[in-house]
């Protein structure tokens, strides 16, 4: 019975498709949401927070009711009141909400947002998938210019290259608006009847319920027949034309690479227009992307405000630390505490913490030794932890008021006054 409750007590996980994420991977977490903030700070995009479950109705509404993410993967749930909640599975539907509910169209436009937030979603767990995972986005809304989205587009690529990523390729494409994509997706039906034994189960049905996500199947059986599919800006109105073509001089103004790809349409039923994604080069399938977005000028009306044109990015952030680790990129270390307090004995103990406190009030990192240890082996503490500097108290130091400063890499130290300790401490910063 013993053994049994012992192996019990070591038996809990983290829930399949979530991860932990310990100290050592903390420096990269940091320097990614540092690169995040400052990319949006220089244009001008503002920090938005939105609850992290939802109205089911917002997304089923938002992102299509015959999507995978609505069909298959939302975490949704009754409150104790009935009403159907869903646990946020993705951030642009979130900030249309807000910019509805809190009349941000009386602002000046485009209303420019950023989040950086926990995504949920009901996933086969892969390398950079989780079913919990970290989002970085942002959201212009309220203009409908074609420079805006080349503005999305520099601004997710100057993101990743402040990352000191490279070897990267933007696709792009343009899947038209509501009034010139009927017409491409009944072409879309006619070329996939005719092929309709070689599609897998999912594939069938969208052709049915939702044509649109033949494209974005990834599915081995169907990937070589969407590659002689109809394209969709061979069916864009001359308005849509226009926009995709000064989407394609502004970013050549920008010097940006691309290649459009007539397959890409992304996975939400919300995009119209511009679509876009940033990917390795050479690699390919849903695992691949580092991120993408586009526009979506019909949501915010879908959702009950005014006609309100919007574009957007979104990207992963475990994904982007899973790239950034492939490229050997090493994040910067997050600053640790460079002084250990060494004691022997309660009254040197009492100094220590008077010490430790003093020192963290003018901004010095400091740790005390645990108790109970001798002074060799405190100095191995302070060594595992990887400390600068040591200030030791023991008897002698007591009695005279002093402290002992010693250099934990040259092994020098010498006997002060805990002032000049901390006066010295403070210039070597």
């Amino acid at each position: 019975m013993l053994s049994q409750v012992k192996r019990n007590e070591f038996s809990y996980r983290a829930p399949r498709g979530t991860s932990d994420i310990l100290p050592r991977e903390q420096g990269y977490w940091r320097y990614v949401e540092e690169r995040a903030h400052a990319i949006c700070q220089l244009h001008g995009y503002q920090r938005i927070e939105t609850p992290i479950f939802e109205d089911t109705r917002l997304f089923v509404r938002s992102i299509g009711e015959e999507t995978d993410i609505v069909a298959k993967e939302m975490y949704s749930f009754p409150d104790r009141s009935g009403a159907m909640m869903t646990l946020r599975p993705e951030g642009t539907a979130p900030v249309c909400r807000v910019y509805i509910e809190h009349g941000m169209h009386n602002l000046p436009q485009p209303v420019r947002l950023y989040y950086i937030a926990p995504i949920f979603r009901y996933e086969r767990p892969q390398a950079g998938r989780y079913r919990q995972h970290q989002q970085f986005g942002f959201e212009a809304i309220g203009d409908g210019n074609p420079a805006l989205d080349a503005e999305v587009i520099d601004m997710a690529w100057q993101f990743y290259h402040s990352l000191g990523l490279r070897g990267l390729w933007l696709k792009l494409n343009s899947i038209g608006c509501s009034s010139c994509r009927p017409s491409y997706l009944e072409s879309l039906k006619g070329y996939y009847a005719e092929r309709i034994e070689r599609l897998c189960p999912d594939c069938r049905r969208r052709l049915v319920q939702n044509p649109l996500r033949l494209l974005d199947c990834k599915k081995e059986s169907c990937v070589d027949i969407k590659e002689s599919a109809p394209r969709s800006i061979d069916h864009l109105c001359p308005r849509c034309q226009d926009h995709f073509q000064s989407v394609e001089k502004y970013l050549a103004l920008l010097d940006l690479p691309f290649n459009v790809d007539h397959r890409l349409v992304r996975g939400l039923d919300y995009y119209t227009r511009t679509v876009f994604e940033i990917q390795p080069q050479g690699e390919e399938g849903a695992q691949s992307t580092l991120g993408g977005g586009g526009r979506y000028d019909d949501l915010i009306e879908q959702l009950g405000g005014k006609p309100t044109p919007a574009v957007g990015f979104a990207a992963g952030v475990e994904r982007i630390i899973l790239n950034l680790k492939r490229q050997n990129i090493a994040a910067p270390v997050p600053p640790q505490p460079d002084v250990f307090i060494s004691y022997l004995g309660e009254e040197a103990k009492d100094k220590a913490i008077e010490y430790g406190s003093r020192l963290r009030r003018e901004g010095i990192g400091a740790i005390l030794a645990s108790s109970g240890r001798s002074l060799k082996a405190q100095l191995r503490q302070a060594n595992a932890l990887g400390m600068s500097y040591a200030i030791i108290i023991g008897e002698e130091e007591l009695g005279e008021g002093k402290v002992t400063l010693r250099d934990m890499v040259s092994g020098e130290q010498r006997q002060m006054s805990f002032e000049d300790a901390m006066k010295s401490l403070k210039e070597k910063q």
